[in-house]
């Protein structure tokens, strides 16, 4: 049974930093293309970036192109995000995806 739990959200003033984790569980992370997406309030899902099964090779949104890296340890079957220079409009729920697998997601609110 897939199982993708995300962690590490909170409350970041503008240009500060947060690192997203995501726990995969019921398959092998190193095996499958991963995705972060998020959602703003009020708003739709949008892709942030995405890292392929592998070689890991990775590719980002233009929105946070050069701010956000997307990673996983292979030994511990764990996803990352790490966020820098956050803005107020990267306000959302974030969640790691697998094909149509999601997580419940984390908050990650930057606010001043």
């Amino acid at each position: 049974q897939v199982q993708l739990v995300e962690s590490g959200g909170g409350l970041v003033q503008p240009g500060g930093s947060l690192r997203l984790s995501c726990a995969a569980s019921g398959f092998t992370l190193t095996y499958s293309v991963m995705n972060w997406v998020r959602q703003a309030p009020g708003k739709g899902l949008e892709w942030v970036a995405e890292i392929s099964s592998g070689g890991g090779r990775t590719r980002y949104a233009d929105s946070v192109k050069g701010r956000f890296t997307i990673s996983r340890d292979n030994a511990k079957n764990t996803l990352f995000l790490q966020m820098n220079n956050l803005k107020p409009e990267d306000t959302a729920v974030y969640y790691c995806a697998r094909a149509t697998n999601r997580g419940k997601g984390t908050l990650v609110t930057v606010s001043s």
